[in-house]
């Protein structure tokens, strides 16, 4: 791969600034960290404050080890040359299949991703829609948009697996050297292949390339423009990151993959919905190498409301969970398959979506401590505030100017904060079906519809909220009475949750 990448310019001022601010964070993290777990330790509590304070020890813990993997990917993409790609001309066009898996799909959204796979400059293409609708209605809209481009439906007589059960079918089918393949939404511009297939060609151990997903329609709805900014936080350093480590990802759409690899791996895992992450581990596993390019190739179509939103992540976090306990018992079987990096980055990847408990936890302490006096955090105000601001203000600053300096606002990056906090209940039940492996039927997230849904549907989001409503009623009649740090300090949090929380309306009602 010498070949293939050029070092680029960087500037080493900022990189070097940003650097030693990360290195700041990382010691105030531990400093607070070995703060807490002295009060903890020495604290003179019953066995219930002591529980409750190690749940939320145990929770912050989680946060933090998050934060090192986040901004260790930031350091490392600064730190890191920016590589230009500069492919050699291709003699010859190796075989490519295109493959866009679709299920109850409407027209109109074939139509577009058909018209941008047609339009690819590459000449030695075919395309395969792979229709796995059981509505007649669906069938014949999938068959008249295929046969406008010339493209060959692909159908299977027995389910499996979901959308990686009819790509494996139609792998068997096929003799392409390598398939690319998008999601039903996805709209490639013409220069994807040309591109991409030449740095395949030029290392025969490269798995797979992928590329961002980013979504189109962000005027349709606050869900999808803050359902877009999540994705841009993956995409830009997380994505980055992971490249540098070898620990790339495939992400389901937007990837061009070498077959023998795919064959390698006995095709794409149908164990789990989140296919691409566990078929990812395995060609790890099996010492493929995967690359990431950082390159607009592709626009998509993302949730325009909460249902579709909630959808999507329930589908992600679900899989994404179920992963982890492969990835867990395979780092006790072998543990030196993968280096410690890429194994960091697959246990991280795979808990992320335990944020949904750490959310809880960090929710229902402060409340506690507002109805029944019982504590849940040890720790003097003085110290807490010269242990605590610096984490809080570092970490605040390195991710606000690191996304600026990819052209996002703090407001774009806050509402996709926001839309994650109010995704906690999502969270919670994904991880325990999960955990408990319990594989949730396959869904295609609904992108068209009603804006605002039934608060009904709703009803998690709005008990959090009341609770919290009530508990800052009672805590501002305790503060009048008592007037202690504590009180104060537990009851900024709520107000701080409360006013999260709320923006499950600014979502809902458009």
């Amino acid at each position: 791969m010498k070949n293939i990448f050029a070092d680029g310019t960087r500037q080493p001022k900022r990189s070097g600034i940003v650097a030693a601010l990360i290195v700041l964070l990382f010691i105030s993290i531990s400093c607070y960290f070995v703060s807490r777990a002295v009060f903890i330790a020495y604290a003179e509590y019953g066995p219930l404050e002591k529980t409750l304070a190690v749940i939320f020890f145990i929770a912050e813990a989680f946060v933090m080890l998050h934060a090192f993997g986040y901004f260790g990917e930031i350091l490392r993409t600064n730190q890191s040359r920016r590589r230009i790609i500069t492919p050699q001309p291709l003699e010859e066009y190796p075989r490519v299949a295109i493959l866009i898996p679709a299920r109850h799909e409407p027209q109109t959204v074939l139509l577009e991703t058909l018209t941008g796979c047609y339009n690819l400059d590459y000449p030695n293409k075919r395309i395969y829609l792979l229709d796995d609708s059981s509505l007649e209605a669906y069938s014949r809209e999938a068959e008249d948009a295929a046969a406008r481009f010339g493209a060959t439906v692909f159908r299977r007589k027995e389910r499996h697996g979901a959308k990686a059960g009819i790509i494996n079918d139609c792998l068997k089918t096929l003799e392409d050297k390598y398939v690319a393949i998008f999601d039903a939404d996805q709209v490639p511009l013409p220069h994807f292949l040309s591109r991409l297939v030449p740095l395949l060609e030029a290392d025969d151990r490269l798995a797979f390339i992928q590329t961002p997903q980013f979504y189109s329609n962000l005027a349709a709805s606050r869900v999808s423009r803050a359902a877009d900014m999540q994705q841009a936080i993956f995409y830009e350093y997380v994505c980055e990151g992971k490249n540098t480590s070898q620990a790339m990802i495939c992400c389901g759409t937007n990837v061009v993959m070498r077959r023998e690899a795919l064959s390698d791996v006995g095709g794409f895992d149908e164990s789990t919905v989140t296919e691409d992450f566990a078929t990812s581990l395995e060609l790890h596993l099996k010492h493929w190498k995967t690359l990431y390019t950082n390159r607009v190739y592709v626009f998509g179509l993302g949730p325009e409301n909460l249902s579709g939103y909630f959808g999507q992540q329930n589908r992600w976090a679900l899989g994404n969970v179920m992963v982890l306990r492969t990835i867990i018992a395979k780092l006790m079987r072998q543990p030196f398959l993968l280096k410690p990096s890429q194994w960091f980055e697959y246990a991280v990847t795979g808990s992320y979506y335990f944020i949904g408990w750490t959310y809880l936890f960090l929710l229902i302490c402060p409340i506690i401590y507002i109805f029944f006096n019982i504590p849940s955090f040890f720790m003097n105000p003085t110290v807490y505030s010269f242990a605590f601001l610096p984490y809080l203000v570092l970490s605040l600053a390195i991710f606000y100017s690191s996304m600026g300096a990819r052209h996002y606002n703090i407001k774009q990056v806050f509402q996709g904060q926001l839309l994650g906090f109010i995704t906690l209940p999502v969270y919670l039940r994904a991880s325990i079906f999960g955990l408990a492996g319990i594989k949730a039927k396959f869904q295609v997230t609904a992108k068209k519809g009603t804006k605002t849904i039934s608060y009904w549907f709703l009803w998690p989001q709005l008990a959090f909220w009341a609770i919290n409503l009530i508990a800052i009623t009672w805590g501002l009649n305790r503060l009048m009475y008592e007037r202690t740090a504590a009180v104060t300090i537990n009851l900024m949090w709520i107000v701080y949750h409360f006013l999260i929380l709320s923006s499950i309306f600014y979502f809902n009602e458009e």
